[in-house]
């Protein structure tokens, strides 16, 4: 599946959003119910636990997406909830 991401710091943020329908993606879905994932962006695959940012991290991260995609928010207003913002934190690697 491609998302539309963007990196802060460490983190990679992407929503959780389904073509701004009503429904969750499953793949959100799938990541609520076993937050470790691995990514593969461009240039690296990353192992990641997902959350839902929230508060004032919300806050920053959708105005972020704002610098992006200017009408964000009149799309996000088509979904009765409001749209995750998701967190990919790189899991360290342990040692072996």
């Amino acid at each position: 599946m491609i998302l539309a991401y963007f990196e802060d710091g460490p983190n990679i943020i992407t929503m959780a959003m389904n073509g701004w329908a009503a429904p969750e993606p499953a793949w959100w879905l799938n990541l609520q119910a076993n937050p470790e994932a691995v990514v593969q962006l461009p240039d690296r695959q990353v192992s990641v636990h997902a959350r839902s940012a929230k508060g004032d991290e919300r806050e920053r991260l959708w105005g972020l997406w704002r610098e992006v995609g200017d009408s964000v928010d009149e799309y996000a207003k088509r979904r009765p909830e409001e749209t995750a913002v998701v967190v990919l934190e790189p899991i360290p690697s342990q040692a072996r």
